[in-house]
């Protein structure tokens, strides 16, 4: 039960996406494919969510970008001490809209909608880890109006705040106790809550030196997310215990912090025909110490509070990209990236089996004309191999660790368009 909003707000945070249980970056078809390079490149309107101060170095007066994902995630547990299998696979159809206009030669305006995650994690119920998850769905759309001011020929700034609306419905088994079920299913409790909404802001800076050199720099705020008076509805209760009240329906409210973000690269432009990128991005995951979670009364008043242990470090990802413009029509791109995970030993829960992955990526664009292109994309995101547990979860006073194997796999081909004029 307590373990449900440090997944969810995982989830919504600013530029990265949970889908899966995984961290996976798809903002953009172009720059997904340039191993997800942003900060300092400006290819199309996707500038708008890497570094809204890039927005006023397009050379199109309205420029355009929607992209979709197919997303497939796979993980695999293993606990050959117990001989324990367990294995969840997951779709999600993440999406990103951008548009940015030059109001005049040193203002753009922008907005930036996108989806900072796409999918589910499903255990098969009451399996062997069900006391800390049996599913969890997850839903949140990100809105991000933005401005970027150009100061003379080679200094633009640019930034805007950023609202975040999402949902998430999860259940999992109230405790390993098998007394506490009715017919071989455990009971069980789903939490629901909608309209959760939070605010923060985005602002950066790009610096052209030259025709073939650009720097650019990214900082996206912490967001505290506000879940107020969410459901909790128990299932599967015993008769000698449907009177407890810990099995009661009930809601609940928690105050979550999302860390905030910095992202630093450049870009080198050797020819009119390749261009390389660099970004460097670090998450200040250590603000996620733990998660607290009141559950309440019909008055309003706190019926119990429970605390989440989660320490998390900060973590930093390393990413490359390069494109080729081949000719009038095609330009292909390709990149990879490092990214580091957050979770200590002793920290790792099959809600978020979050270990270090590195992502390859690739796409090409198809130009139909000289406003309209086809983007297509690809990300094959590989996580090491992991033999971790959660050392902190409690029942009847005593601390019952839960562990094994995990072997996380994801895949993802996009689409999308590029519109200009």
């Amino acid at each position: 039960m307590r373990k449900l909003l440090s997944l969810t707000l995982l989830a919504l945070a600013g530029s990265t996406a949970f889908a899966g249980g995984y961290r996976v970056s798809i903002q953009g078809q172009k720059q997904l494919a340039m191993g997800h390079t942003g900060v300092a490149v400006v290819n199309s309107a996707e500038v708008a969510f890497f570094n809204p101060a890039g927005m006023a170095y397009l050379d199109k007066k309205f420029n355009l970008s929607f992209g979709a994902n197919a997303l497939f995630a796979k993980t695999k547990f293993q606990n050959s001490q117990y001989n324990w299998e367990a294995t969840t696979e997951n779709m999600g159809t993440p999406f990103s809209l951008y548009a940015t206009y030059k109001v005049t030669n040193w203002l753009t305006a922008g907005l930036a909608v996108y989806t900072p995650y796409g999918s589910s994690v499903e255990w098969d119920q009451d399996w062997q880890g069900a006391h800390l998850v049996n599913n969890i769905d997850l839903q949140a759309i990100f809105v991000q109006p933005s401005v970027s001011i150009r100061v003379g020929e080679h200094f633009s700034v640019g930034g805007g705040p950023i609202f975040a609306t999402g949902s998430v419905n999860f259940n999992r088994n109230v405790a390993i106790n098998p007394l506490l079920s009715v017919g071989g299913s455990g009971t069980d409790v789903t939490l629901d809550a909608q309209g959760i909404t939070a605010w923060g802001y985005t602002a950066g800076f790009m610096f052209n030196p030259s025709k073939k050199v650009r720097f650019g720099m990214n900082y996206r705020s912490e967001i505290i997310m506000e879940a107020r008076k969410g459901d909790a509805t128990f299932n599967d209760v015993p008769g000698f215990a449907s009177a407890s009240p810990t099995l009661q329906n009930t809601t609940f409210n928690a105050d979550l912090p999302l860390p905030a973000e910095l992202t630093v690269g450049m870009s080198y432009k050797p020819s009119e025909k390749w261009l390389f990128a660099f970004d460097y991005n670090r998450a200040m995951w250590s603000v996620y110490q733990a998660l607290t979670v009141d559950f309440l009364n019909p008055d309003g008043s706190i019926r119990n509070t429970s605390n989440n242990p989660r320490n998390y470090k900060s973590s930093s990802t390393y990413r490359i990209g390069s494109q080729y413009i081949a000719n009038d029509k095609f330009t292909f791109r390709a990149g990879w990236y490092f990214d580091e995970s957050p979770v200590q030993d002793g920290y790792f829960a099959p809600e978020t089996p979050r270990n270090d992955s590195m992502g390859f990526t690739g796409g090409l664009t198809y130009k139909v004309n000289d406003k309209l292109g086809i983007d297509f994309s690809f990300l094959y995101l590989h996580f090491d191999e992991v033999d971790n547990s959660y050392d902190h979860y409690q029942e009847n006073g005593n601390t019952l660790p839960f562990g094994g194997t995990y072997k996380s796999v994801v895949f993802s081909p996009g689409i999308g368009i590029t519109y200009g004029f």
